[in-house]
């Protein structure tokens, strides 16, 4: 069905059909954290994942889908950074310094400019300032909720659902950790010039002065954002950046006891990730990845990528690297070139941590007639067996 490339880098391709492979996973890191994901940038290796795909109540990294919202707005001309929000008295109280929350003590029926409330929430994790944002955009907090969500979409988020713009207990909200990296990586690489805010260690509003709570920016690591969380329910949580060493990682954690074993577990990972892996091109530009039959064609259909293909693998472990071919099989021809037929699925031990799309190289015409009837045959055939 699919003529194997031979084998290199200790990589052995093998074919999987129609759907994808879900093992119990055998991890090379051991965490405290009851959920993690870390990802390389460049390459999107995932290079450890532990119940990524749980949902749990996103606490304060909520916050992160309220910024991507209003970065947005700011990137498609709908806000300025020099437009002002008033301090509405539902604001005050819920966020402010009466609710006992992280709170950038917005006075009451105040008017604060976007960049403040944008340092407030980033820095202070202001609460009053999230809730100032979504009744300024969208008249109430339920109406920003159905934006973040929405939004959240369409960026790729695929389980997040989001309840309120601050992350304070509700119901309807939740996140996984593989979507949170997602966020994480889309705002870094979409609005460069607001992650910087993520790297500010302090931030003065109302003549109190607050420090960043991400426990990593003092570390001198390379850690330059972005957000914890707390909630009783699923404990305490971190989503964070590190770019060090010519590589930048994002990794989201949930799960951990306490303020301690968040900061040591998420800087160890980041650490290791760093450190404990090694780039390899598996295909080069252009080269051909595998040939994949094509029922009632003239020929195989030969399948490569748009680009190289390069992860990152384990120094002291390459021998775990392993990769597929999935495709929807049978493929029909007749097939145009460019046409994308499949995915290569690269696993590091039981852990799956690239897919790259695959494409058609040149077209594929129908065959001749007893062509197709012998691939009639043998389909009946495999049905059969």
């Amino acid at each position: 069905m699919v003529r194997l490339v031979p084998a290199r880098l200790l990589f052995v391709l093998a074919l999987a059909m129609c759907c994808a492979v879900y093992p119990v996973r055998a991890q090379l890191f051991e965490t405290r954290a009851q959920q993690a994901y870390l990802i390389d940038a460049d390459t999107g290796t995932v290079l450890f994942a532990k119940n990524e795909n749980d949902l749990v109540p996103p606490a304060s990294l909520a916050k992160l889908m309220t910024m991507e919202v209003v970065f947005h707005a700011i990137r498609t001309g709908r806000l300025t950074l020099e437009d002002t929000f008033e301090v509405s008295e539902n604001a005050w109280r819920t966020g402010g310094a009466m609710s006992r929350t992280s709170t950038m003590f917005a006075e009451l029926k105040s008017s604060i400019r976007l960049e403040d409330l944008i340092q407030g929430v980033i820095v202070q994790s202001a609460n009053d300032g999230c809730i100032i944002i979504a009744e300024g955009m969208a008249g109430s907090e339920e109406n920003f909720a159905r934006l973040m969500t929405e939004r959240a979409r369409e960026i790729g988020l695929t389980q997040s659902v989001f309840g309120n713009s601050n992350g304070l207990p509700h119901p309807d909200s939740r996140v996984s950790m593989k979507d949170l990296v997602t966020l994480a990586r889309h705002i870094q690489s979409t609005y460069p010039d607001f992650y910087r805010y993520y790297s500010q260690k302090d931030f003065t509003w109302n003549n109190i002065q607050q420090r960043n709570r991400n426990p990593l920016l003092g570390l001198d690591i390379g850690v330059d954002g972005m957000k914890t969380g707390f909630t009783e329910e699923s404990g305490y949580a971190i989503v964070a950046s590190i770019n060090r060493e010519g590589r930048r990682l994002f990794l989201a954690m949930g799960g951990m006891t306490s303020e301690r074993e968040r900061a040591e577990e998420s800087r160890k990972m980041l650490e290791w990730g760093i450190r404990a892996f090694e780039r390899k091109t598996l295909f080069a530009q252009d080269e051909t990845i595998g040939e994949l039959s094509v029922y009632g064609g003239a020929g195989s259909a030969v399948v490569r990528a748009k680009g190289a293909v390069d992860i990152f693998i384990p120094i002291t472990n390459p021998d775990r690297l392993m990769a597929r071919i999935t495709y929807g099989w049978p493929l029909r021809a007749p097939l145009e070139a460019g046409t994308q037929v499949g995915v290569l699925k690269v696993y590091i031990g039981d852990t799956l941590s690239q897919e790259t799309p695959l494409y058609v190289v040149d077209g594929v015409d129908k065959g001749p007639l007893y062509s197709q009837a012998l691939d009639a045959l043998l389909e009946l055939a495999q049905f059969w067996l």
